[in-house]
């Protein structure tokens, strides 16, 4: 149903760049203080979205009432090494909380393992019980090949996801590239969306992934790489 809906378009403008950002902070150690200059923060630059941990989804949702900034959360972060039940049950919690996004981690055992099937039934587990939320699925790109990457896609479109998004962020094999970005987003063409996420420091590294097909970026330095727009 979301055929040509998320089609990827090099922003001209710093407005068009921060519109394609969802705001993250994910630190362990984030406070609700953290939380709530996050929510400022995306208030005043005019990003898409804020991504919290769980715990923050209601804190945020609360901050950010009475403005356009949607609120994302995070689901089995950052391992993805939960089971499903648990992953379900997460989510199903932070959309009562008032998530209108999840972003979930793959189970990556069973990427690199070929099951597909099990990743698939992993990633349905959480859309079964959060139809209405945008369902962002991480498969930690970095960490798999170019076969993996396309079928990690594959599993998550059949699954019913609405994005694939490159990388947590916190795996040491790296975040987004460009290459797994136009891998991911030549797997899935126009019918889901591509987050890159995970190391997006500056204002070309963000362009250029945005070229390569991502319609939508997770970033933490969120001025910086908008104050870096020319």
């Amino acid at each position: 149903m979301n055929a040509g809906r998320y089609v990827a378009t090099v922003p001209t403008t710093r407005v068009e760049l921060a519109a394609l950002v969802d705001h993250t902070l994910l630190r362990p150690e984030a406070s609700a203080n953290d939380v709530r200059s996050l929510c400022a923060e995306a208030l005043e630059l005019g990003v898409f979205s804020v991504c919290v941990s769980p715990t923050f989804v209601a804190l945020a949702r609360q901050e950010l009432e009475d403005g356009d900034v949607a609120v994302a959360s995070v689901v089995g972060f950052p391992s993805g090494a939960h089971s499903s039940q648990v992953k379900a049950l997460e989510a199903a919690l932070a959309v009562s909380a008032g998530a209108q996004e999840l972003d979930m981690v793959i189970d990556l055992g069973l990427a690199v393992a070929g099951d597909w099937a099990g990743v698939q039934q992993d990633i349905a587990a959480v859309r079964s019980v959060a139809p209405d939320a945008l369902l962002k699925v991480i498969i930690e790109s970095a960490a798999l090949d170019p076969a993996g990457i396309r079928a990690a896609c594959v599993a998550a479109e059949r699954a019913g996801a609405d994005f694939v998004k490159t990388s947590t962020g916190f795996h040491p094999a790296g975040g987004a590239s460009v290459e797994a970005v136009r891998a991911m987003s030549e797997t899935v063409g126009d019918r889901l969306g591509v987050k890159a996420s995970g190391g997006i420091r500056n204002t070309e590294d963000a362009l250029a992934m945005v070229a390569a097909g991502a319609s939508r970026l997770g970033l933490s330095g969120t001025r910086a790489v908008l104050d870096g727009f020319r």
